[in-house]
């Protein structure tokens, strides 16, 4: 009998399995996969070219250094020296965290305001990324801990659409900001929920910084350094191990490669995976149907950057950091507006970035030495709901939406730098969020597996608690249905560990 099943081995369950057996616990993994890491993978995904994408995830930010302190990873995650930057007419904005005049110039009449904003923003990180590895505070309590009214008000009870409005004049200006409270989530920034507004916290919260940073050799690096944490503390990760359904008394089953069914038990389950197909008991509250992704990926390996119209940017600097495609704030609530009225936008706002302008490693000598690169691409307002009716025809109709999109602030078609693979075939692949769903299990191709939650406890009985509870003690959550779940963190994982390691 094991101490602790850990059901899904995606980075979350590895993080648990390390800690865990790091305190002495016998801790199996099991995962339906062929490799452990979850979407957090790196993978030669066209055939003869040796280039290793992120194909799935793609950046860090929320993972915590301590962590990665406590785990001794051996994992390397670069600053960007710039941030973004975004296309405007002939010009653009650029963000340079190394040249802090040269940013303020081309923000221009919005400097200050985004100055004091993302001033605002690093002070509440540097004091909610902490409470993030702690049991629960209450609303009161976060609040407290935040210790700003303006903030708080601003950031999490006021419409995040609205502040930026106010806060701003510039419509591209207004775009950057909300991007942060658009990825990977369908939602109107005014929209009273505020469910824009725990997006934006999420992505500017990360490790007390907000600063999203470059695996170096890709996300298969941080999964093979949480892997290999795991294995090293004596974990046991099985892979290609579907589980069939979880029992209050701490019993497993599952499906092996050969299709025999088997069954084991412990004194503790961890779920880190979807409910889908997985016969959870009751009070048990997986990510599961209700959930809708909102994004189109695309992979893309380039013989060479594409031209840009501003000549006062290099591209090496454009693509170094989030490139913003037509994200105006206009632009931002035209697409959203198209794609709630269920028609695919007709300019649908994307952000890329290449990795491996910072990061190399990912390329082989001979590609590196030819000049290419590879690009990802990210696009927003693409509901789940557009691709149900007919997933191909769709994906083919928003992918030449998106490239017609990015050739609008290009100075030459981005298609034109495309790199042929050895058969002819474009280095280009397309992912919807049914695609996610159909091929890796992800709720609604929804990159967080849900909506996003508040960082604090909503029902007050919650608080004290470590947000991975559920219904039966002997089952708790690890992955993202965990409350603080979401995005490549570690955070849900920790703080399972925590609360099996609190109860003895």
């Amino acid at each position: 009998m094991y101490d602790v099943v850990v059901a899904g081995g995606g980075h979350n369950g590895l993080v648990a399995a390390a800690y865990l057996a790091r305190a002495g616990r016998r801790v199996l993994v099991l995962e339906r996969l062929g490799h452990v890491g979850g979407l957090a993978v790196s993978e030669r995904v066209f055939p003869g070219v040796d280039a290793r994408l992120s194909r799935y995830s793609y950046l860090v930010s929320l993972l915590p250094d301590r962590i990665v302190r406590d785990l001794g990873l051996k994992v390397e995650l670069r600053s960007r020296r710039f941030a973004s930057y975004t296309p405007a007419g002939d010009g653009g904005i650029l963000i340079d965290n190394g040249d802090a005049a040269r940013t303020a110039e081309s923000l221009g009449a919005d400097a200050e305001a985004w100055r004091r904003f993302y001033g605002m923003a690093a002070r509440v990180a540097a004091r909610v990324a902490p409470t993030l590895l702690e049991p629960l505070r209450d609303r009161a309590g976060l609040r407290a801990a935040v210790d700003d009214e303006t903030a708080w008000r601003d950031l999490f009870e006021r419409p995040i659409g609205d502040v930026v409005d106010e806060r701003f004049t510039r419509d591209a200006v207004r775009g950057v900001v909300l991007t942060d409270a658009l990825i990977g989530t369908f939602a109107d920034p005014g929209d009273p929920s505020l469910l824009a507004n725990r997006c934006f916290l999420y992505h500017v919260v990360g490790n007390g910084t907000g600063d999203w940073k470059v695996p170096v050799g890709g996300m298969g690096a941080v999964t093979a350094a949480l892997a290999g944490a795991a294995r090293a503390a004596g974990a046991e990760l099985r892979t290609g191990i579907e589980v069939l359904a979880v029992d209050p008394s701490g019993e497993v089953t599952f499906r092996d490669a050969e299709g025999t069914e088997h069954a084991v038990s412990a004194r503790w389950v961890l779920v880190n995976m979807p409910g889908g197909g997985v016969a959870m008991p009751d009070g048990v509250n997986v990510p599961g149907g209700g959930a809708e992704g909102s994004q189109l990926k695309v992979n893309m390996v380039l013989s060479r950057l594409p031209r840009l119209r501003d000549p006062a940017v290099r591209p090496e600097e454009a693509f170094a950091g989030t490139f913003h495609i037509n994200e105006g704030r206009a632009q931002l609530t035209r697409a959203y507006e198209e794609a709630a009225a269920g028609r695919i936008p007709s300019l649908p706002p994307a952000e890329v970035y290449c990795h491996s302008l910072t990061d190399p490693s990912i390329l082989g000598p001979a590609l590196r030495a030819s000049g290419a690169h590879t690009l990802t691409l990210f696009g927003l307002h693409m509901p789940a709901r557009l691709f149900r009716a007919d997933p191909e025809g769709a994906r083919e109709e928003a992918l030449r939406a998106t490239l017609a999109s990015f050739d609008s602030v290009l100075a030459e078609p981005v298609e034109d730098c495309l790199l042929r693979a050895p058969d002819g075939t474009p280095c280009l692949e397309v992912r919807t969020p049914v695609d996610l769903e159909d091929e890796v299990g992800l709720p609604g191709g929804h990159i967080f597996h849900r909506d996003l939650s508040w960082p604090f406890a909503e029902d007050p009985a919650e608080a004290g608690r470590w947000g991975v509870e559920t219904a039966h003690p002997r089952v708790l959550l690890c992955g993202a249905g965990a409350r603080r779940g979401g995005g490549v963190s570690g955070i849900p994982g920790h703080n399972a560990a925590r609360a099996v390691l609190d109860a003895g």
